[in-house]
């Protein structure tokens, strides 16, 4: 497939004059042979990719999805021939959390920041846990639902930090390698990338002997190959919305019911206010399954001696997240260094849920809360004149959040600009993500320039098998960046032009030039990209060590308004991948 795509990224290139000192990728097949006796991570991280077949796996996740017995069957036979039995897991001290990408009306907008702010809270109380139990311990967490956005080590982390090469690739290889031992007595088969990470997290948490594991849901929560989990401490539900409706259901409620499947008879969970429907399922699935249920309060109805408590992530969204971070984190500390306390029962017993109270959150808690940050989540970062606002929002529900936050900060910024400031979108989506639905939320912040690029970092000899994902072609990547292209030009008044429709043969991409309109622009790579909207005023992108791409001259000139302002600031949405090869050029420190 590689070989295939180094073949039609040259010829896209020659189309667009680039192809002078533009050096296309070169990586392996993604057929998988058995590197044992070789060590390195990146040998590691290619031997993982070749597990990328999500939408296979998706797709059995939905002929599976009337026998939700056989994929929790199927994830115990990995696990066990990994080494690993379930009941190894229940040592792990484990807080089990889902939630929806997609928000509802109060525009939160993903579990990520509330795992983050219960990783910080809890890092924070490493030394009343150390007074409390007279004991070291270490906090895991295993994060699936979301893209990696530079390295795939940061989705298991210790102690809030990735794992590092040497460690990851010490276990990799002992879990694959036993896994692919034993593959040709069960059929040839082998774990998808998500139940693979999974079960490696399982094992570095065991063998790294982490005293408390965060287990984020990687869809849904019923038929999700991390609830193989029996006994978790607690468990936690984030806002939910609609999101992955061929696997979860079409409605709200149907959804609810699927994260409502991490419940566990007897364990206490946690849920921010939902609409009254899903909110309705949650009940029932919790009365059914024998869980208590609470509702996390408003961030208000905490008690704070030196004033309201201040969160590290910027929104409005992040204050329920805050909420049932602390309650997360309040629960397991009670049951760990007060385990002869029962677990209470919510007073309306009929109903099976009722609201959690709010507490005065310790000076430790509240530090956690004010020091949490969360690479590539409303993240600004200021290059000289240029300052970007970096957003992994991809549902149209997250885009809302996204947009109320940019024109706010934005605006900030530019009121103390003594100058004239050009705003650019630095967009791309993926899947079936409805990038039309996105980019209308984006057109009352006012671009001056529209910029759409793949998510490829960039295209050189030497590839980054962290970011490579075989599951597109990159005909379909940029045909999606045209199509977005011609999206943005729509939603403005623009008509296209004619002979501008998409052109694509056997072993050619888009013939359409990147100069369709003075506004819009479309790149071969991240790079590309934002060398031209930052015009070399951005020191770290006009590095001596980065590659200079040549544009052409009609190109060049377009950018004029961005060499004559005051100050450049560029919104960078719509995929998490997209952001994560911006940060990795913007911010050295992610590629080690």
């Amino acid at each position: 497939m590689m070989v295939r795509f180094s073949r039609v990224f040259a010829a896209f290139l020659r189309q667009k004059d680039w192809s002078s000192k533009f050096t296309t990728v070169k990586c392996s097949s993604t057929k998988a042979e058995p590197r044992l006796h070789r060590m390195e991570y990146q040998d590691a991280v290619c031997t993982l990719n070749t597990l990328q077949t999500n939408a296979c796996a998706l797709e059995q996740v939905r002929r599976e999805r009337g026998h939700p017995q056989l994929q929790l069957q199927a994830m115990r036979g990995f696990l066990e021939r990994a080494g690993l039995v379930v009941e190894e897991l229940d040592h792990l001290n484990i807080i089990h959390v889902t939630g929806t990408k997609g928000v509802n009306v109060r525009l939160h907008r993903t579990n990520t920041e509330k795992l983050r702010f219960s990783d910080w809270i809890l890092q924070e109380q490493h030394e009343f846990v150390h007074d409390a139990v007279q004991d070291n311990w270490e906090l895991g967490n295993l994060r699936l639902h979301s893209p990696h956005l530079v390295q795939v080590r940061e989705r298991i982390r210790i102690n809030g930090k990735p794992i590092g090469k040497e460690l990851f690739t010490k276990y990799f290889w002992q879990v694959y390698g036993r896994l692919y031992e034993t593959k040709d007595t069960h059929g040839g088969s082998m774990p998808a990338y998500f139940r693979f990470l999974t079960i490696l997290a399982f094992h570095v948490f065991l063998q790294e002997k982490v005293d408390l594991a965060v287990i984020e849901v990687g869809i849904g929560g019923a038929y999700d190959c991390t609830n193989i989990i029996r006994r978790p401490w607690v468990c936690g539900i984030a806002s939910l919305g609609i999101d992955h409706t061929s696997i979860l259901g079409d409605t709200i409620e149907k959804i609810a019911w699927q994260k409502g499947g991490i419940f566990k008879p007897g364990v206490p969970a946690f849920t921010v206010k939902q609409p009254d429907g899903p909110m309705m399922v949650l009940k029932e699935r919790a009365k059914e399954i024998g869980c208590p249920l609470w509702v996390c309060p408003e961030l208000e109805e905490y008690p704070a001696d030196s004033g309201p408590l201040r969160l590290g992530l910027a929104g409005h969204h992040q204050r329920s997240n805050a909420s049932l971070a602390l309650q997360l984190s309040h629960s397991w500390l009670q049951r760990r260094c007060l385990p002869d306390q029962s677990i209470p029962s919510p007073a309306d017993e009929s109903k099976g849920v009722s609201p959690a109270a709010g507490f005065q959150p310790s000076p430790i808690m509240a530090k956690g809360l004010e020091d949490t940050a969360w690479p590539g989540r409303t993240q600004t970062l200021k290059h000289g004149p240029v300052t970007y606002f970096l957003d992994g929002a991809h549902t149209t529900r997250s885009m809302l959040a996204c947009v109320r936050w940019f024109s706010e900060v934005a605006s900030q910024h530019e009121r103390t600009t003594c100058g004239p400031v050009v705003r650019v979108l630095l967009f791309n989506a993926t899947g079936e993500r409805d990038s039309a639905a996105m980019l209308k939320l984006l057109v009352p912040c006012h671009f001056d320039f529209a910029v759409f690029c793949p998510n490829i970092t960039e295209a050189i000899a030497s590839c980054n098998a962290d970011q490579q994902n075989f599951n597109v072609s990159v005909e379909n990547m940029l045909t999606r960046c045209l199509d977005n292209q011609r999206s943005w030009r729509l939603l403005n008044g623009q008509e296209e032009k004619p002979g501008a429709q998409l052109l694509i043969s056997r072993d050619a991409l888009p013939l359409v030039a990147a100069e369709r309109c003075s506004k819009t622009l479309v790149f071969p790579c991240i790079l590309s990209a934002l060398q031209w909207l930052s015009q070399g005023r951005d020191s770290v992108l006009a590095h001596p060590d980065k590659r200079v791409i040549p544009v052409k001259p009609s190109v060049t000139a377009k950018a004029a308004p961005l060499r004559d302002a005051t100050g450049i600031h560029v919104l960078v949405a719509g995929s998490l991948h997209l952001v994560g090869g911006v940060l990795k050029h913007l911010d050295p420190s992610f590629a080690s």
